[in-house]
């Protein structure tokens, strides 16, 4: 009988043995993001990835609208529940950074990955704020002119290669109507400016794009708007919406959706296209009808390009529940499998040795880009004030697109004196 007891307590030990095993293998990492239901599938095929390694975790990626996604991370950090992990843009993890204080430096998870070479200093640099690494650079964010085939054969153009083949072009389009929904109901371009990100973003595109460094400041915090040839892309851009007329009266007040809702109701002829639009627009919306390449050529001494507008990527709280598991997570991001799900599901990626076959063509200019590059400074990640800077400066410009100026270089310069002594103002203030 004794012996009986003894082997049942044995295995009944072994038993309990197990399932607390289980109980501890069986962790599930929760990630939140806004990239919608392609970043959500994109997660769980990286999650079924990392599992192979780590039996019994699982990954539930929840998306939230960018706003609610800001709202609900700083509120779930502040209040000591937050997720295991964050995934945005890099300014967007920087403002969580700068509200909360609790974003967690990186530097050791990134010192201790191998295969990283892929990385540039660019992607190095945007993950860094205030000292600390704040985010692991996941999908680089590729942005290029975009222009509807269709209408360009209707109209008797090619790709618009330089400034005046676009401002052509436009007016082509609005004139000929090539959507055949009534003239007027078409515009050259589509564009966004109801808040600072949303016009100064666009403004970025065309003077990045032009071959130029910076838009608004330098990292040394000098004002470049008037040097000569910002002040040419500056003036260009903002007649667009004044002299020349070529995008919706209403554009003052799109953001990103009204600017989606014009493109894709087949309203505008040339707009942005990032990596992550091609798969609906080669399927749904304007159904594969568009060609894409670099921003129009402003000077001919400046190589015009496709911009590097972003850099998305995963940071960890300092509360992360699961903190030591989300830190593994974070780095297999950078791994070849997660990589390759990254650049089927979104669109983009960081690595260079991913499989490109069964993207299409568009997907795959992007993918292997033969185009030239430009990487967009991030001025968010040198001076900690600039969304000050830029919010007077997003003011300045709507008013000159309400109320065009009758000499823009004079506005210019004006404008330029105003930031000067804003952004000496905002750098002295403590903090």
């Amino acid at each position: 009988m004794g012996r009986s007891i003894t082997l049942a307590r044995i295995l009944l030990g072994g038993v309990f043995a197990v399932l607390l095993a289980g109980a501890a293998a069986a962790q599930q990492l929760t990630v939140w993001h806004d990239l919608g239901d392609n970043g959500t599938k994109w997660f769980a095929e990286a999650g079924q990835a990392f599992a192979e390694a780590h039996p019994g975790v699982t990954v539930r990626a929840i998306s939230f609208p960018t706003e609610q996604w800001f709202g609900r991370v700083i509120a779930a950090i502040n209040t000591e529940t937050a997720p295991d992990l964050i995934f945005n843009n890099y300014e967007r993890v920087i403002r969580i950074a700068g509200e909360t204080g609790k974003v967690m430096d990186l530097r050791p998870v990134f010192a201790g990955i191998a295969d990283k070479d892929f990385l540039s200093d660019d992607d190095l640099r945007v993950a860094t704020y205030g000292g600390r690494m704040i985010i692991l650079p996941v999908q680089r964010v590729q942005m290029a002119f975009g222009v509807r085939k269709s209408w360009l054969r209707k109209v008797g153009e090619n790709f618009p290669a330089t400034w005046e083949d676009a401002l052509r072009v436009g007016g082509k389009f609005q004139a000929d109507d090539p959507e055949g929904t009534g003239k007027g109901s078409v515009f050259g371009f589509a564009l966004e400016a109801a808040h600072p990100r949303d016009l100064i973003h666009m403004l970025d595109l065309f003077t990045f794009g032009a071959g130029l460094r910076h838009t608004l400041i330098d990292p040394a915090g000098a004002i470049v708007i008037d040097e000569p040839q910002h002040a040419k892309v500056l003036e260009e851009f903002l007649k667009l919406f004044t002299t020349y007329h070529l995008v919706p009266p209403d554009t003052i007040n799109y953001s990103f959706n009204e600017m989606y809702q014009v493109i894709e109701g087949g309203r505008a002829g040339m707009f942005r296209v990032g990596d992550w639009n091609v798969t609906k627009w080669d399927s749904q919306a304007i159904k594969g009808d568009f060609l894409v390449g670099p921003w129009p050529r402003f000077f001919a001494d400046r190589q015009n390009a496709v911009v590097i507008g972003g850099m998305r990527g995963v940071a960890v709280p300092e509360n992360s529940p699961h903190k030591e598991l989300a830190e593994q997570f974070a780095a297999f991001l950078l791994s070849k499998p997660a990589q390759q799900a990254s650049l089927r599901d979104v669109g983009s990626a960081v690595r260079k040795d991913l499989d490109v076959s069964g993207l299409s063509e568009r997907a795959s200019m992007f993918a292997r880009p033969t185009w030239p590059l430009v990487a967009y400074d991030f001025p968010e990640s040198v001076h900690s004030w600039y969304p000050q800077l830029e919010a007077a400066f997003h003011r300045k410009l709507l008013g000159a697109i309400a109320n065009p100026p009758t000499d823009y270089p004079a506005f210019i310069h004006q404008t330029a004196e105003e930031m000067r002594a804003l952004a000496k103002t905002l750098a002295q203030k403590p903090g």
